[in-house]
């Protein structure tokens, strides 16, 4: 096996995670834990045997749990030392996250680099302008939650537009809106909310509206299906690719020109566990750069699959673990895995396919334009039966409207409750 310079990467995050054991031994969440580990052992023997943490177990006695002694959230914000966020709630109430101040950008920008594309349009514009449209109650660092002006939704490099929770209610005149200030911004990338973008993108292309400055976009916050991609590809005419974390993690994974998700090493290490027997499981996630909240082998939500070739590996995000559906014969079937049956199916903006108690489906979808046709409407319901082995054939109705989760995240996958396991 050749020693590319991702593998000498991947390799040097074992003696990281040794080097920073001894530093994790003195936040109070993690001294009864590690202190049973008993002493260091080389390798990822030092992993064995740690619990898994959960978004629980990171709200009780926040922030004393992660603060190490003497140390006061109100003494370090008043020096500007770090900076309070909360999570959008996605899977369960919003969550505060603690980082150091300047780590956000510059864990951001590790992971756009991971892209060759990417680098080189921020090495031609080292200020470059992003426009912004993402879910208003997302969190409090990236998202405006209430009614401000263009000035007040300006910071830095980067303008939010989006004042709206559901995009599909946007009026001609609110998108207008939208447009005139990225126009005028110029930006030289879009950073999407998916679901948000191609609603955006549909107002731009049936007005003509062009941004000429724009060199790629940039797909993150939720679950981006092939159907968001092919819309935003067709109207904007640039790269799309998607960038994958979260507010507590930071940026784990960026998409390369190879359509790869590849990690961010100096940012995590990865793990999949209780994998299945296609090797899809939970993404665990150790961070390695935020030394006021280290999360130790997080469970964070999320259903992945790990890819490795001689030269390095990537990851398949799966989508939410709760969101995975049951297939006939007691299969569990990913967002990913029904979001590929979607694969050149034209004539779809946005959907999402509902499961129920008895293991049926519906499909609920926005129209693109006309919708799809009938025969390519076949193709797609008989690759979904095939794949979920149902019963009964699958519903469909065209809708004019879907509606995000109480987060303002919407669900491609939705299993009813007594579906779980």
């Amino acid at each position: 096996m050749l020693a590319t310079p991702e593998l000498i990467r991947e390799a040097a995050q074992i003696p990281r995670l040794e080097e920073l054991l001894p530093r994790w031994r003195d936040v109070p969440l993690y001294r009864h834990s590690l202190a049973r580990a008993g002493r260091p052992r080389p390798g990822l023997e030092c992993f064995k045997g740690l619990p898994l943490l959960a978004k629980r177990d990171m709200r009780k006695g926040f922030p004393r749990n992660f603060l190490s002694d003497g140390q006061l959230l109100e003494s370090l914000l008043e020096k500007n030392l770090v900076e309070l966020e909360h999570t959008s709630g996605t899977s369960e109430e919003r969550l505060p996250v603690i980082f150091g101040r300047g780590w956000w950008n510059a864990q951001e920008e590790r992971a756009l680099r991971l892209n060759g594309f990417v680098a080189r349009v921020l090495d031609e514009y080292p200020d470059a302008r992003r426009a912004t449209l993402v879910p208003p109650a997302c969190n409090g660092l990236t998202c405006p939650t209430v009614w401000m002006s263009r000035e007040q939704r300006t910071l830095g490099h980067t303008l939010f537009v989006n004042l709206a929770r559901i995009p599909f209610l946007l009026g001609d005149a609110d998108l207008a809106r939208m447009a005139s200030e990225i126009a005028g911004w110029a930006p030289q990338f879009l950073d999407l909310d998916p679901v948000h973008g191609v609603r955006f993108a549909l107002y731009c292309e049936q007005h003509g509206r062009q941004f000429p400055s724009v060199r790629f976009v940039l797909c993150s916050y939720e679950f981006v299906s092939v159907v968001h991609r092919r819309i935003l590809q067709r109207v904007f005419g640039v790269p799309v690719f998607n960038l994958y974390g979260s507010t507590e993690t930071g940026h784990l994974l960026m998409e390369n020109e190879r359509g790869e998700m590849k990690p961010s090493y100096d940012t995590a290490f990865l793990e999949i566990v209780d994998a299945d027997e296609d090797g899809i499981g939970d993404l665990v996630v150790t961070t390695l750069t935020n030394d006021y909240m280290p999360l130790l082998r997080y469970r964070i939500g999320d259903l992945a699959e790990r890819i490795e070739r001689p030269y390095a590996s990537h990851f398949v995000v799966h989508g939410r673990s709760r969101d995975a559906l049951t297939a006939g014969d007691g299969r569990r079937v990913t967002t990913w895995q029904v979001d590929q049956c979607f694969a050149g199916a034209a004539g779809i903006a946005h959907y999402e396919l509902r499961q129920d108690q008895n293991r049926d489906c519906s499909l609920r979808f926005v129209p693109d334009g006309a919708g799809p046709e009938g025969r390519e409407w076949e193709r797609l319901t008989s690759r979904l039966g095939a794949l979920l082995g149902g019963r009964e054939q699958i519903k469909t109705e065209a809708m004019p409207v879907l509606v995000p989760a109480a987060s303002g995240k919407f669900r491609l996958t939705h299993r009813a409750a007594k579906a779980e396991k």
